[in-house]
């Protein structure tokens, strides 16, 4: 099969936030802008998943439903057939997308004035939802070791006040684009075993993973700490169907389980039947073959963007592990953040998303969104060589 991720569609005024907000956030405008900043593609999800949207139109009627175990099945299904996970469909709980499952998960287990363990830099939103749940945020820094983002658990160990009550982590990591060994993910489960920490793995960047790299979900690595875990799983960044809000909760402890279910039941959340239509269609052999083949066009895109990326004096794309999130070092240009980022968005006309957003250790980063077509990738390079031509 082949398919087309190099289809320019025009976004603008479809209430897409990613080019409709981008003007008022960065100052950009969307008539001859870029926008590279938040987390979704700027191509069409898989031909399988539209299909399913269309039959469900085309039979005209949107009523009450019942549960679907066809769409458990496939999340099990594809969590087998991609990842090597072997989970009970009992385990799989929905959410209405994971931001909602880590404001839930928050809610459930922990009280307002208790501490959040975070790795920054690090999804802003992780920052956003404790502080919007009265919760107090403790940041540990991951370590730059050359090109590549470590752990440094003894510094961490070093920051706890002892009021900690969850840890939030990222994996693949979101905005570096690391992707973690199982020792690694071994190492963070023992650590919150050690603090007595809830440990919430938000793992939705896990299909887009490049060559050389394997993804390990948390609950493989560290079986022995699920008494803990908490997993967090869409299928809304592989198949650009984020505003389809929704996101599951794996958890395979029945104890947790319980907790968080009675918490859904007490608000009586239901998923949207749409939604799980198109996720159960794109779990599926025709779903994962369109995921490799995006693969494929993403593994061009960061080629071409790192080669014009690297050749400006002074700025890096730091090696892509997985996601389609470039995070670019401008710290070799000498510049402050505000004398770069000016140029980027002023003269490049390019909205990135700002890296002190995602905390400590992002003063002198942008993060790059590379989804999107190989034209526009191209174009975005040519615009960033031509704003910093003076480093020539």
């Amino acid at each position: 099969m082949t398919f087309n991720f190099d289809q320019n569609i025009d976004r603008r005024g479809s209430h897409c936030s990613k080019w409709d907000s981008m003007e008022k956030l960065y100052g950009v405008s969307p008539d001859d802008g870029l926008a590279m900043w938040t987390a979704d593609s700027d191509y069409p999800t898989a031909p399988c998943v539209l299909d399913a949207l269309r039959a469900a139109a085309d039979h005209g009627i949107f009523g009450y439903t019942n549960t679907f175990p066809d769409y458990l099945n496939a999340v099990q299904w594809w969590m087998q057939t991609r990842h090597s996970w072997q989970i009970d469909t009992d385990w799989i709980l929905t959410t209405q997308g994971l931001g909602n499952a880590i404001a839930l998960s928050l809610d459930v287990w922990s009280n307002p004035g208790d501490g959040v363990v975070v790795f920054s830099p690090v999804y802003h939103e992780f920052r956003h939802k404790t502080e919007r749940a009265g919760r107090r945020l403790t940041e540990c820094p991951l370590k730059l070791e050359g090109d590549t983002y470590v752990v440094d658990l003894d510094d961490a160990q070093s920051r706890l006040k002892g009021d900690e009550k969850i840890l939030i982590w990222c994996s693949p990591q979101n905005p570096t684009g690391r992707v973690w060994t199982a020792d690694e993910l071994r190492a963070v489960a023992d650590f919150a075993t050690r603090n007595d920490l809830l440990l919430i793995s938000d793992e939705i960047h896990h299909d887009l993973i490049y060559p050389g790299q394997t993804f390990v979900p948390m609950h493989v690595a560290a079986p022995e700490a699920q008494d803990r875990m908490v997993i967090l799983t869409a299928a809304s960044k592989t198949f650009n169907i984020a505003g389809q809000r929704t996101g599951n909760m794996i958890i395979p402890d029945a104890k947790l389980r319980a907790a968080m279910n009675k918490r859904l039941t007490v608000l009586d959340y239901k998923p949207a039947a749409l939604s799980l239509m198109m996720i159960t269609a794109a779990y599926s052999p025709d779903g994962a073959a369109w995921v490799d083949a995006q693969i494929d066009h993403l593994i061009g895109n960061r080629a071409v963007f790192d080669a014009a990326i690297n050749a400006i004096p002074g700025v890096r794309s730091l090696p892509l592990q997985g996601t389609y999130l470039a995070w670019v070092d401008f710290s070799g240009t000498g510049m402050s953040f505000e004398e770069f980022d000016t140029r980027i968005r002023k003269s490049a006309r390019i909205a990135p998303s700002a890296g002190p957003s995602f905390g400590a250790g992002g003063e002198s980063f942008e993060r790059f969104n590379l989804a999107m077509s190989r034209a526009q990738i191209v174009e975005a390079g040519e615009r960033l060589q031509k704003a910093f031509a003076d480093l020539q």
